[in-house]
This record gives C-alpha cells, structure tokens and sequence, in this order.
C-alpha cells in the first residue's frame, strides 16, 4: 500500500474511532479491546495508534505481564476484573486472561486441569461482561515464522528498539509448534458471538493496523449514535456576539 494513501485511510478511521468514543462517553457504554498474537506481530504499534486518537481521560491501557506474588494468592482472573472499564470509558488489553491458555500452559505454570478447566471460566468471565452491556473486540495478530524473524533482527539493529528483545522471544520461537496449537485451541474454544476472535494477517503492519481499527469501528459504533451533540444556544449566541 502507497504511504500516503495508508496515512489518509488511518487518519480517516483515527477521527471516525474518536467520535465513537465521544458517543461512548455520552451514552455511558463500555469497551474492552484485547490484543493477543506472535511476539513481533505489532501489538504495540497497533495499539499506539488507537490511543493516538483517543480521549485519555476516558482510556486505559493495560500490558499485561506475570501475576505478582500478591496475585497469585487470589483467583487467577481477579487481577483483570480491577481492569474492566467503568461506564463511559474503553480498556486495551496488551495480552489478557488468555495467558492461561497460551504461556501458562505451555510453560507449565497451570496445570493441565486448570488451563482446561480455564476455557469455561473465560467464556462465563466474558459472558457476564456481555450481558453487562460491554462491547468486547478481541483481535489476534498472526504472523509468518520468516516475517517475526525479519522483525526481530530488525530489533536487533535499531538502538530505538533493541530494548523489546528478550530471552523470551527466542524461547517463545523456539516452541512455535506447541504455541500454533494453543492459539488454535483457544480460538476454537472461546469464540462465542457475543465475544468472537478476529484473526488479523498481521504480515503487513500496514493492513494489519487498519483492519483492526474497521472491526473496532464496526464492533463499538453497532447500534451507537455518533452524532455530536447541538452546542448549548447560549453558548453559541455568546461567542458570536463576543469580542
């Protein structure tokens, strides 16, 4: 895709998403976006660009890591019921609850009985979000072994970015296998309609970041009056006759 005509589409969705969040804010409805998918897949860049062109006021953005010692004492998805949005405002999630069924799994810090057991506790978890009223977008970022490699040697040459390297990338790459499985499983297991996956060709970062805006754009606009409110007549004669 040419530059500009990338930047102009972007630009177009970046104004179309900030007025869904305005009418979001006004009519009190909540929004949960998740991001799961490869290391290098441009979760991060995606992200930056949805916060862009939001209202950080009404906006939060968790990057989801390992549970604390503290965490780890209660229920594994307490940690991410302190996370959920209040009315009128939008969660991002960098990586989730699905880290149960991902890492978890395949690290071994779940047993097999809980990362099973786990599928029916995030369909109920979701569920109830739903039934709440929030709108859940939940948007995985898939990537070619030969594309995350380009990526991450082009980490490895770029100052600004070599920070993001770690052992755990080439831990995580080194299991592809067993981590294509579970990606696998869980979009099979946890993809109800009030709450489906959205497998995003993440190959290009380009399309990529634009196909996530469309189907965030389609999910939180459904059935959502995003025209701006009329300007109070008072207000408006005021600053007309003002000088």
């Amino acid at each position: 895709m040419d530059r500009g005509d990338y930047k102009n589409l972007l630009k177009t969705k970046q104004e179309h998403l900030n007025l869904v969040q305005q009418a979001m804010q006004r009519q009190g409805e909540r929004g949960i976006i998740v991001f799961e998918g490869w290391d290098a897949a441009g979760k991060g860049s995606t992200i930056r660009r949805i916060a862009w062109c939001l209202d950080p006021r009404n906006l939060h953005v968790a990057a989801i890591t390992a549970p604390t010692t503290l965490e780890l004492n209660g229920h594994w998805l307490k940690r991410f019921w302190t996370r959920i949005p209040s009315r009128g405002e939008i969660s991002i999630f960098d990586r989730s609850w699905y880290g149960r069924v991902l890492v978890e799994r395949i690290e071994g810090f779940a047993s097999e009985a809980e990362w099973q057991r786990a599928y029916r506790e995030i369909n109920e978890f979701e569920w109830s979000l739903a039934e709440e009223g929030y709108r859940i977008v939940k948007l995985f970022l898939d990537i070619s072994p030969q594309t995350q490699l380009h990526r991450l040697k082009s980490r490895l040459e770029t100052p600004a970015k070599s920070w993001k390297l770690t052992k755990e990338d080439i831990r995580n790459r080194e299991q592809w296998g067993a981590y294509e499985q579970a990606y696998e499983d869980m979009m099979r297991e946890c993809s109800p309609p009030h709450a489906p996956w959205h497998k995003v060709d993440a190959n290009s970062k380009k399309e990529a970041r634009l196909t996530c805006f469309d189907i965030i754009l389609q999910r939180f606009g459904q059935g959502l009056d995003i025209t701006p409110p009329p300007v109070d007549p008072d207000i408006s004669q005021y600053l007309k006759q003002a000088r």
